[in-house]
């Protein structure tokens, strides 16, 4: 059965839901209406409603180019004109948005290719397996705009760790799969003409558990994780939304945006 909303794709045959971003014209980047869909299709996969309750697996892909490449230009721009409270409103949507993935009861496999960007990444992070096509370029570029990583800043630390996080969410730099690969982000790398077998193996052997042992294995690792396990981290989700909400009214953070809606340097390169 084929599906298609606004701006995703779905496929759900033998268990397994397939999901493809599909704003290729866009490189698949991020917008409101993008963010209302995640959030619709990972709410009812939760709560086994529209159909979800038989689905087993979920497999995350991105249509074109890459796989998702941030913010969309027309969202950012739309962002400058927002006050402090209106951007908190639109920053508590996106991490409720990844919170929903994240807590998602099935496994979530991610196939990334082309690029993940900023909050691209932030998808990477929240799948419970990751195969990224060998030629993926990865960055956490936020600082260039003077924003910073803060509503999938949970979810990528928890992925990646402190050490890494502190290296890479102050450089902004771009990195290739296999550094990905290193550092935890992506559990494998493949060519691009092996990526739907590597996946279709992958599946395989997750429908081979028990379909409540698995939920329950997922559900475990969320509660010893050590931040997800305490209550704090509901306080960290709205921390972060709010201090980037702060920072999308700074004038640093304004002329970082318009800068790269404008293609040159922002004044603090120039």
């Amino acid at each position: 059965m084929k599906t298609k909303h606004l701006k995703l794709s779905f496929e759900k045959n033998d268990h397994v839901l397939k999901v493809m971003i599909s704003r290729p014209e866009v490189r698949n980047a991020f917008n409101d209406e993008l963010i209302s869909e995640f959030q619709s299709v990972f709410a009812s996969l939760t709560e086994g409603r529209n159909g979800m309750d038989k689905v087993r697996a979920v497999l995350l892909h991105g249509d074109g180019p890459a796989f998702c490449g941030g913010g969309d230009l027309n969202w950012m721009r739309r962002s400058l004109d927002l006050s402090a409270d209106e951007n908190l409103e639109d920053c508590q949507k996106l991490t409720k948005m990844f919170l929903t993935m994240d807590r998602t009861p099935v496994p979530v496999i991610g196939m990334v290719h082309g690029f993940a960007i900023g909050g691209g990444v932030g998808l990477v992070s929240i799948c419970d397996h990751v195969i990224a096509e060998e030629k993926t370029i990865f960055s956490l570029s936020e600082v260039k705009l003077g924003l910073i990583p803060a509503c999938i800043g949970p979810f990528v630390i928890g992925k990646i760790g402190t050490s890494h996080a502190r290296s890479l969410f102050v450089s902004g730099e771009r990195f290739t799969a296999q550094k990905a690969l290193a550092i935890g982000l992506v559990h494998e790398i493949s060519s691009a003409a092996d990526m739907e077998k590597r996946a279709d193996a992958l599946l395989t052997r997750v429908l081979e558990g028990g379909p409540y042992a698995v939920k329950a294995a997922k559900f475990l690792i969320h509660t010893l994780s050590r931040d997800l396990a305490k209550e704090e981290f509901s306080e960290s989700l709205e921390f972060a939304a709010n201090e980037l909400a702060q920072l999308r009214v700074r004038p640093e953070a304004q002329e970082g945006v318009r800068a790269f809606l404008e293609k040159r340097s922002p004044s603090w390169r120039a």
